[in-house]
C-alpha cells in the first residue's frame, strides 16, 4: 500500500476538487460546439485543445504525484517530479484559452507564450520523475 506524504495528500485533494473547473470548461465547450457561443474556427480549435489538455494533464499529474512518493528524490527535484505536470496543467490550458479570447479572433495573442513554457515544465517534470524512478 502506498502511504502518501501530507503534501501529496493535500495536493491530490486540491487537484481533485479542481476537476469541477474542468467540468465547467466542458459545459462551455458544449455551448461552443453547438453554436451557443459565437467563435471562429481558430477559437473553437484552441478552446477544444485547452479543455483536452486540462483533463489529460490533471489525470497524468495525479499519477505523477503518486509515483513520486515511490522515489528517493528530495527538495526541488522531488517537487518538480511530483507537481511539474500539474503546473503544466495550469499553464497550457491558460495559453490555449487566453490566447484565443476576444470576439472574432483568428490568430493567437501574446498569451500563446504559455504553451511552450508549459511544455518545458511538463517535460522537466516527467524527466525528473522518470530518472527518480530509475535511480531509486
Amino acid at each position: 500500500m502506498i502511504e502518501l506524504s501530507e503534501a501529496a495528500t493535500t495536493t491530490a485533494g486540491v487537484v481533485l476538487i479542481s476537476v469541477v473547473a474542468i467540468e465547467s470548461g466542458g459545459a462551455f465547450m458544449v455551448r461552443v460546439v453547438t453554436g451557443g457561443v459565437p467563435t471562429t474556427p481558430f477559437q473553437t480549435s484552441f478552446f477544444r485543445a485547452g479543455h483536452a489538455h486540462a483533463g489529460v494533464l490533471v489525470t497524468l499529474g495525479l499519477v505523477c504525484l503518486l509515483l513520486g512518493e515511490a522515489t528517493d528524490l528530495t527538495g526541488f527535484v522531488r517537487w518538480l517530479a511530483q507537481t511539474g505536470v500539474l503546473v503544466a496543467a495550469i499553464l497550457m490550458p491558460m495559453g490555449f484559452f487566453f490566447s484565443a479570447a476576444g470576439a472574432g479572433r483568428e490568430r493567437p495573442n501574446r498569451w500563446v507564450v504559455l504553451l511552450p513554457v508549459g511544455g518545458v515544465v511538463l517535460a522537466a517534470g516527467v524527466v525528473a520523475l522518470g530518472l527518480g524512478l530509475l535511480t531509486t
